[in-house]
This record gives C-alpha cells, structure tokens and sequence, in this order.
C-alpha cells in the first residue's frame, strides 16, 4: 500500500513539477513569445499559477467522492486525470503554428493538472496516515511526500538528460516535450492501485455515519465551519512557498538573472531535494516522539530565516554554495511537509478529513506555491533585489507560526502527539 501511494505520488508531481521546469526553458518561448523576455517569463509563471487554482476545484471534486466512496475510487481518479492532461500537454501546437489557441489550450490542459493534483494529494497521503499505528501517523503520512522528490528528481534527470543530447534549437523544436510524454508511466500505476490496494480501515470504519449523511456533502460541512480549514491555509503557506521559490523560481533567478547555465541550477535543485528527503522522512520520525507541532514550527522558523542567505549564496556563483543555500531551504520544507499531514488530519473527523485536508492545503498552494514564482519575478522586477522575496517568505512563517498556536484538536485526537 505505501509503496502504490508513493509511486502515485511520484509520477503525479513528477507530471506537475516538469511544467514548472519547461516554463523557464521552453514554454516562454514557444507559447508565449515576447520582445522582452521578463514578459515571457512572467505569462509562464502565470500558467504554473493557474495550475494551483484549480487545486481547490479537484480538492473539492474529489474530496467529495473521497469522503463518500472512499479514499481509492477519488484517488484513481484524479491519477488518470493527470496522465491525460499532461499527455496531451506534450502534445500541444505551439503558438507558431496555432496562434492565441496555444497558450488558451495551455492553460486549460494546467488547470486540470492542478484540478488532479487537488484531488490526488489528499487520497494518497490519507491512504497512508490512515493506515498507520497511533503513534506513527506523521511517518506514514509523511511517505507519500517522497513522491515529490522522485517527481522532482526525475523530471529534473529527463530535463538535464534531453538537453544535454540536444542542441537549443532541438530542444525549443521538440526536445521540451519528451519529458511530458514519457508521463505514460502513469497507467501501470493505476493499475496496481486499482488490483492491489484497498481502502483504508478508518475510511471503512466511518462508513455508517457517512451513510447516515449521504445528503449531507462534506465539502459544504467543511465550508460552512472553516476556522479549521483557514489555519491549515496559513498553517501551510511557508512550506509550499519556500519548495516552489527553490524548486522554480530560483532557477529562472539563476539562469535569467546572473547568467548561470541552465544545467548548474537544474542540478543544484536536484541535489537539494536529498535535503527534503531527509527532512521529511527525518522530521516525521522525530515528529512522532516529541510532537507534530513543535518539529514543524522548527521548519517553519527556519524557512522563513534562511531565506535571507539563501540568495546571497546563489548570488556567488558558486556551484558548491547553490547547493547549501537550496539544500538548507529545503530540508526546512522537509521538516514542515513531514508532520505537516498529520497535523492537517487530525484537526477533521473521517468523514470529513479528505474534503478539509485537501481543501485548505490547496488554497493555500493557490496563495504560496502557485503564486510564488511569479511574485518572485514580479518583487524583483520592481525592487532589484532579492530581499523583497526573502521578505515575502519570513511573513509566510510568521503566519504559519500564529496558525500553529490556534490549532485545537478535538478531544477524539487528544492522545496523539500533535501538541
């Protein structure tokens, strides 16, 4: 059962992530040309944002179904979603050849990337967590969440390796859409979930009071009481906007701003993501013995103040640096995506869980993640200096760090080290 969530995972953000990489070296260019390349770049961002509006919308889809028929039908769902979106992503006409019907197909095959992604992330973490003994509840759910390493490795790996075999005027041709394609990887997957794993017990557990309350969505039990909802929004907003400004944003910062070559940022951001790994996997195991929200305050301080080196880093140049700056960054995002699920769980009853966890982790990608590379572009455009984006995300932690303490867990949770 792990191992099938992880690999949906994986392949789920690895279909997501690569957009954000193609954005800086392709999609600029090729769906959205301009004299001047800011521009370029900022209608690119726009489209990865777009991506995250639609999370709400596919939280809200599937986090229905997933709350009524359980955690595997939703997230079967939204995986195929995904392998049918970025397919034909990678097999879109450019605006050369189309026109305005480029980037308006463009953005509409994103929208229900992120429409899947708002779906998918909840079943596969819930799949987990749900799974878990009592007192390893954020190391299972914080499993799932490797798939955003795999994902962003091996996009990254794709990227790096297409490049490499191809000349520029190859890759802006053609060579960008290998790494969409190759998303037909996604279909074994699915079968696997589909013939091997069954729902979670607690899902199966809370059935009879879901009955009870067919005509009763959770989505709309969820909105019409969103305090809860509104504190994993603020809860979350360091981890999704310090990951996207690292994974995303820096390399355009790299290799648009100071020069360096696509393949030096492209593997500085690969190699940090050992660090997320670490502090995932790491911060969740610790997590579990001395609370959820004290291991994820430590990552969300630390975020929010290494941020302020993490561009003086980037701005020497230096290869061996870039990776200390991106990796420290992001072993802070480990220590928030770890325990993160199972603070956000706790805080929902089962029948609930997934339309709550999955609606106020995606507002909250809508607000940070999506929007971060574009603010980052935009912050520097008109200040002309990095601090205005470290800035941005030290006020992310501050919120985040309020949220944490206005957290209160039913007395069903009480048991559980969340405090």
């Amino acid at each position: 059962m792990l191992a099938a969530t992880v690999a949906a995972q994986s392949i789920e953000y690895y279909d997501f992530l690569i957009y954000g990489t193609a954005a800086t070296l392709a999609l600029n260019s090729q769906f959205f040309p301009s004299v001047d390349p800011v521009v370029g770049v900022l209608a690119a961002f726009a489209t990865f944002a777009v991506g995250f509006a639609g999370r709400p919308i596919g939280a809200a889809i599937f986090g229905h179904l997933g709350d009524r028929y359980g955690r595997k039908p939703a997230l079967l769902g939204a995986i195929m979603l995904m392998a049918a979106s970025t397919l034909l992503i990678g097999l879109l006409p450019t605006y050369a050849v189309i026109g305005l019907a480029a980037p308006v197909l463009l953005t509409v095959m994103r929208v229900l990337q992120g429409i899947s992604v708002g779906g998918q992330w909840g079943g596969a973490t819930l799949l987990a967590l749900e799974n878990a003994p009592p007192n390893r509840r954020a190391l299972y759910g914080s499993l799932p969440q490797l798939g955003v390493v795999v994902g962003l490795v091996g996009g990254t790996l794709v990227f790096l390796l297409v490049n490499s075999l191809t000349t520029p005027e190859q890759f802006a041709a053609w060579g960008w859409r290998i790494p969409f394609l190759l998303t037909v990887l996604m279909f074994p997957v699915a079968f696997v979930l589909h013939r091997y794993v069954e729902d979670s017990p607690e899902f199966r557990r809370a059935e009879t009071a879901i009955e009870e309350r067919r005509s009763q969505s959770s989505v709309v039990r969820t909105l019409r009481n969103p305090k809860q909802m509104l504190l994993v929004v603020f809860g979350y907003l360091p981890a999704t906007i310090s990951f996207y400004v690292i994974a995303t944003g820096m390399i355009d910062y790299g290799t648009r701003e100071l020069g360096l070559p696509k393949n030096t940022m492209l593997t500085a951001v690969m190699l940090s993501m050992i660090a997320f790994g670490v502090g995932t996997v790491g911060g969740a195991w610790v997590a579990d013995v001395i609370g959820h929200r004290k291991v994820y305050g430590i990552g969300a301080a630390l975020a929010g103040l290494w941020m302020f080196a993490l561009f003086p880093l980037v701005e020497t140049r230096s290869f061996g640096l870039i990776v200390l700056g991106a990796s420290v960054g992001q072993l802070a995002v480990g220590l928030m995506f770890g325990p993160g699920t199972a603070i956000w769980a706790a805080m929902f009853p089962p029948e609930t869980r997934y339309a709550g966890v999955s609606l106020g982790t995606q507002f909250s990608n809508i607000i940070g993640g999506g929007l971060a590379p574009f603010i980052m572009v935009a912050l520097f455009a008109a200040t002309g200096t990095s601090l205005s984006t470290s800035a941005y995300v030290a006020v992310a932690a501050v919120l985040s760090l309020i949220a944490l303490m206005l957290i209160r867990l039913p007395a069903r949770e009480a048991k559980e080290r969340t405090a």
